[in-house]
């Protein structure tokens, strides 16, 4: 009978697929153990890699756009930021690591109604790291601005327009409302993740009578959940259900302490920074929400700039501060 011989194979050039595997595991691990110790300098440094190794163009912008889409993913593991040398802000804006810093009050900072105006867009960017920026979801300029804000490794958040009271001040198209069915809210809500790249969060735009509705709040809990994005609350109103609400759905959440430009002055402003300081030396953390105003801008690049005897850090790791204060203060009261 006649048999066929064998085929000779050709043997190919380069690793095989068990070997680039091995590959991929062995960098994954070494990258996860360097932000652990080396943190946010590591992870601030995958744009710039990408700019270093590859060419200039289309290209190299998507692979920045890789490294930053990482870089989100690295922080949504908890790798940004060791807990045993947290962030602080030098005399020259630049985020440092220090053993004994642990002890000092933190402060978070978010940047809302962000996605218009670019080039005070811009200067927004140019802040310290660890300051959040939230972006309005319908501006033109959105997508390309958080991209920018992703790649200078800030957190980037959807600043959510929802309903006001007595609908005296539009939030803007795509607005969740009252009375809007749960599914078409949520539709609205996966529009505006879907105009703010690399996003890990949301804050409310407006919403004073959303926020108030347990109810309307429910299925967007329910949604942010099943999309592992955390709800700060800008806390528009006082009697808001933002917090209950995500935590009892499992969504980190914790709510805005300070206003900085309510009152557009270079005093008023230095005043609300004063006392977002002393709400920190009192409580151990707190956050304020400031806008793209050029005195708030302005502000905030002197006083990072200046700032000693505090840690800034970014709006993910006040959330869960503040949580671990607030739960540890309900079991003490329980427990006298």
């Amino acid at each position: 009978m006649f048999r066929l011989r064998p085929t000779r194979k050709i043997p190919k050039v380069g690793l095989d697929v068990r070997t680039l595997r091995c590959v991929e595991a062995a960098f994954w691990f070494v990258l996860a153990v360097a932000a652990s110790v080396g943190g946010q300098s590591v992870l601030s440094g995958l744009p710039k890699l990408g700019d270093l190794l590859l060419p200039s163009g289309s290209f190299a912008a998507e692979a920045r756009d890789k490294a930053a889409a990482d870089f989100v993913a690295l922080r949504q593991f908890g790798l940004s930021q060791s807990a045993a040398a947290p962030l602080v802000v030098s005399s020259s804006g630049a985020v440092s690591r220090r053993q004994d810093a642990a002890r000092l009050p933190a402060i978070a900072i978010v940047i809302d109604d962000l996605g218009s105006d670019v080039a005070l867009n811009r200067r927004a960017i140019a802040l310290p790291q660890a300051v959040a920026l939230s972006f309005l979801p319908y501006p033109d300029e959105t997508p390309m601005l958080a991209r920018e804000g992703a790649r200078a490794g800030h957190e980037i958040l959807v600043h959510l327009p929802m309903q006001a009271k007595d609908g005296e001040e539009n939030p803007g198209p795509m607005a969740l409302r009252i009375g809007t069915s749960p599914n078409e809210n949520v539709r609205r809500l996966d529009w505006a993740l879907s105009r703010v790249p690399f996003h890990v969060g949301i804050n409310n735009h407006m919403g004073s009578r959303f926020t108030e509705d347990r109810g309307a709040l429910i299925p967007i809990a329910e949604a942010l959940y099943d999309r592992h994005i955390f709800f700060f609350d800008s806390r528009t109103s006082a009697g808001s259900q933002v917090v209950p609400v995500a935590r009892a759905f499992g969504v980190p959440s914790a709510g805005r302490d300070v206003f900085l430009d309510d009152v557009q002055t270079p005093d008023a402003v230095a005043a609300q920074l004063a006392l977002l300081e002393k709400d920190a030396r009192e409580h151990g953390i707190a956050t304020a929400i400031g806008h793209p105003h050029d005195v708030t801008l302005a502000a905030l690049a002197r006083w990072s700039a200046h700032l000693k005897g505090y840690r800034l850090v970014p709006i993910s790791v006040a959330i869960r501060m503040k949580t671990e204060r607030e739960m540890s203060a309900t079991i003490a009261s329980n427990v006298r």
